[in-house]
């Protein structure tokens, strides 16, 4: 059976990976795909939550924080957990029903 999705540790979801186009697999293989691929973007919203807590940490141990270095790092990690929603986001926005009208083929994102 193949793999169609691979597991992101920065986005903490799997995300598509497909070896060739889309258009190159069975009706069946799409479906499958696309199944799939609905069920990983529906832990999206759930995992951008987690990662606004850790920035509300993030914020509170800044707002206290006196060493400069420390509040470098802090800022760093407000920064990172930003970047990691907004690609998220990017991800979750993505519509795999979306068609071509050149071609007709059906559109999934691919890493």
């Amino acid at each position: 059976m193949e793999h169609f999705f691979t597991y992101d540790s920065r986005l903490g979801i799997s995300v598509p990976e497909l070896p060739r186009s889309f258009s190159s697999y069975s009706i069946e293989q799409q479906a499958i795909i696309l199944a799939e691929w609905e069920n990983h973007r529906g832990a999206i919203p759930d995992r951008v939550k987690e990662l606004e807590r850790e920035i509300d940490q993030c914020l509170y141990k800044l707002n206290r924080e006196e060493d400069f270095e420390a509040s470098c790092r802090l800022n760093n990690q407000i920064s990172e957990f930003a970047s990691t929603i907004n690609d998220l986001w990017i991800w979750y926005r993505t519509n795999p029903h979306i068609t071509s009208s050149k071609n007709n083929e059906k559109a999934l994102p691919i890493k």
